[in-house]
C-alpha cells in the first residue's frame, strides 16, 4: 500500500512506519516534529527507497491537500496528536488545535482528494484514537465499539471530538473512514514523560518512583508493536465505516505494573545499589479527574480480522525495560535538550 502516516516520528506512529516499510509498503511520514517526535525513532528506515518524510503541520489544510495530491495514498493513517493527559490539564489549547482542528484539516483534504481522478478507488481514512474517550469504568465491564463517549480530561475530550468529526465526514460526505480506539500503549521509543519510562529512569537513578493516589487505577496495557500490527491490518482489511477496539487483554493496577517493572530491574541490575527498586515507590497527589479503570473488549478485531496481541504484558514489559537499559543514549539525548524527566505536570494549577 501507499500509506500517508501523520505523526510518524512519534511513539506509535514510528512503530507503524517501521512495520509498514518492513512489509514492503511505501510510506509518506508527515510530522511537525514537536517535542515528543524524534527522528531517531525512524532512523533505521530514513534512507529506505520506499520512505519519504515531510515536516508539516496537519492543521495546514492546503499543505495536506498538496501532499495527498502529490503522493496519492491508498490510505491516510492519522496518528498525529497531542497525547499526554497531564499536559492537557496544564495547557489544553494545543490539544484542541492539533487533535480537533488538525483532524478537521486532514478530513477536508482527504474528502477533496477522494473525489479527484488521481485518488485510488480504494482510498480510505484511518483515524487512530484512544479508549479514554469512553470515560471511566467501574470494577466490572469493558469498553466495546458501542460504548457511549464520556471523556473526562481535555486530552480525551479533544480525541472524542476528533472521532466525532471522522464519523460525521463518513456519514455526511461518504468518505471511507475507519476508526480504531486503543488501550494504553507501552514499549520502545516512548517519550519519557509517560508512566513506564518515568518509572524505569527514576529507578535507574535511585530517585522516588511517583505513583498517583493509591496506585489502584487500572489500565489495559498494549505493546506498541502489537498495536502497530493491528493498525496496519485494519488499514488493509478493515470494513469501511467500522470502528475497532484494540486492546492488550492485560489489565493491571498502576501499582502492580510498577512493581512488575521493579522486579525486572532487580533481575537485570544485580549490582544496583537501589535494589530492591520497589523501595523507591512514593505515593503522590492524584491527577485531577483521574479515570479509575479502562478495559478494552477487542473481540471484534479478533473475530473479524484475526488479530490478537502477540506478547503478554510480562513479556512485553521485560522487553521494554531492556530496551531502555540498552538505549540510554536515546533518552539521555532528550534530557540533554532540556526536558526534565522528573518534573511533575498536570496538577491543574491555575495562573492568577
Amino acid at each position: 500500500m501507499r500509506l500517508m502516516v501523520t505523526g510518524g516520528a512519534g511513539f506509535i506512529g514510528s512503530a507503524v512506519v517501521r512495520q509498514a516499510i518492513a512489509a514492503g509498503d511505501t510510506v509518506l511520514n508527515v510530522d511537525k516534529l514537536t517535542y515528543a517526535a524524534n527522528p531517531e525513532n525512524i532512523a533505521n528506515v530514513a534512507d529506505h527507497p520506499n520512505y519519504q518524510f515531510s515536516e508539516s503541520d496537519i492543521c495546514d489544510m492546503d499543505e495536506m491537500a498538496r501532499l495527498m495530491n502529490q503522493f496519492k495514498p491508498d490510505c491516510v493513517m492519522n496518528l498525529a496528536a497531542e497525547t499526554h493527559v497531564d499536559r492537557s490539564i496544564d495547557g489544553p489549547g494545543a490539544f484542541i488545535q492539533t487533535n480537533i482542528v488538525g483532524t478537521y484539516s486532514l478530513l477536508e483534504a482527504a474528502r477533496n482528494f477522494s473525489k479527484s481522478d488521481d485518488a485510488p478507488k480504494s482510498f480510505r481514512f484511518h483515524h487512530i484514537s484512544t479508549d479514554e474517550v469512553f470515560g471511566s469504568l467501574g470494577p466490572t465491564g469493558e469498553f466495546t465499539e458501542d460504548s457511549p463517549y464520556q471523556p473526562n480530561s481535555p486530552y480525551s475530550a479533544a480525541k472524542a471530538s476528533s472521532d466525532m468529526l471522522a464519523r460525521a465526514w463518513r456519514e455526511t460526505y461518504g468518505l471511507d473512514v475507519i476508526v480504531t480506539n486503543c488501550s494504553n500503549n507501552y514499549g520502545p521509543f516512548q517519550f519519557p514523560e509517560k508512566l513506564i519510562p518515568v518509572v524505569i529512569i527514576a529507578a535507574l537513578e535511585g530517585r522516588d518512583i511517583p505513583i498517583y493516589g493509591k496506585g489502584d487505577n487500572i489500565r489495559d496495557w498494549l505493546y506498541v508493536e502489537d498495536h502497530a500490527d493491528a493498525l496496519l491490518l485494519v488499514a488493509r482489511k478493515g470494513k469501511p465505516g467500522e470502528t475497532y477496539n484494540v486492546g492488550g487483554r492485560a489489565e493491571r493496577t498502576n501499582l502492580e505494573l510498577v512493581k512488575m517493572i521493579c522486579a525486572v530491574l532487580d533481575d537485570e541490575l544485580n549490582d544496583s545499589p537501589h535494589r530492591p527498586h520497589e523501595g523507591l515507590i512514593k505515593f503522590v497527589s492524584d491527577r485531577p479527574g483521574h479515570d479509575h479503570r479502562y478495559a478494552i473488549n477487542c473481540e471484534k478485531i479478533e473475530r473479524e480480522l484475526g488479530w490478537t496481541p502477540s506478547l503478554s504484558v510480562e513479556e512485553g514489559m521485560r522487553q521494554t525495560v531492556l530496551w531502555y537499559l540498552n538505549n540510554k543514549e536515546w533518552w539521555e539525548a532528550i534530557r540533554g535538550k532540556g526536558f526534565d524527566v522528573a518534573k511533575r505536570q498536570g496538577l491543574g494549577q491555575q495562573k492568577g
